[in-house]
């Protein structure tokens, strides 16, 4: 099931149409209050949100989606007429999987909830709960890091970006691969937001930020 909160009955009708045509189940909501009153009874496998909404906007219930233990592992596709850089990061920094602008094609749209059940799906499978390096520990199930036994609290991104790091020890991420991976194919190849994350990431993790190395001109890995 696929919840689509759209204001727009013309917006929300075709999405609804399209996704059901092509093998989706979804329903449709046109603010937060009918939105979160289906949550509670339901709890689907993808929201498309709006930013634009009467009432609570789409970041408001963003915030509410990613601060609720029982729906804070939800993909959520941001659905906005706000194109601007600004708006894209915000909503992706704020735990949004992906970033769509208005107007969008109907199977770019289908094909950009593909991509993200496909990545999310993928991870909810590891069965890997807990990464250790070195002094870092990640234990995935309780989405907690430590660095030299101290707890570290990391933005939604900066822990992707962390545990794709971790993961691939000695490995080289190029800056597409990990800007492709954590923050959605079509983020207009902002790599520089890969690199301001990293910065602050390493700040967070102290001296076990040093693990992270750069490797000029390609990207970056985690050392052992």
């Amino acid at each position: 099931m696929i919840f689509c909160v759209e204001d727009d009955s013309n917006i929300r009708e075709l999405v609804i149409y399209t996704l059901e045509t092509t093998g989706f189940k979804a329903r449709g909501f046109e603010d937060g209050k009918e939105f979160l009153e289906a949550l509670a009874l339901e709890t689907p496998e993808l929201i498309l949100l709006d930013i634009m909404l009467p009432g609570m906007d789409g970041l408001e219930l963003l915030s509410k989606l990613k601060a609720s233990p029982k729906n804070r592992d939800i993909p959520v596709i941001m659905l906005t007429a706000k194109g601007a850089e600004y708006d894209k990061v915000k909503a992706l920094d704020a735990g949004a999987d992906d970033y769509v602008t208005k107007p969008f094609g109907m199977m770019e749209l289908v094909s950009r909830i593909k991509a993200v059940l496909r990545r999310t799906q993928k991870d909810t499978q590891d069965p890997q709960d807990v990464i250790v390096l070195g002094d870092i520990e990640m234990n995935t199930k309780k989405h907690e890091v430590t660095a030299d036994g101290e707890v570290v609290t990391l933005t939604l991104k900066e822990y992707e970006l962390l545990k794709r790091l971790m993961k691939n020890p000695n490995i080289v991420m190029t800056r597409d691969c990990l800007l492709e991976d954590i923050w959605g194919y079509d983020f207009d190849g902002e790599t520089r937001t890969v690199d301001v994350h990293v910065r602050t990431l390493r700040q967070k993790l102290g001296k076990s930020g040093e693990k992270i190395e750069t490797v000029r001109g390609v990207g970056y890995r985690m050392s052992e």
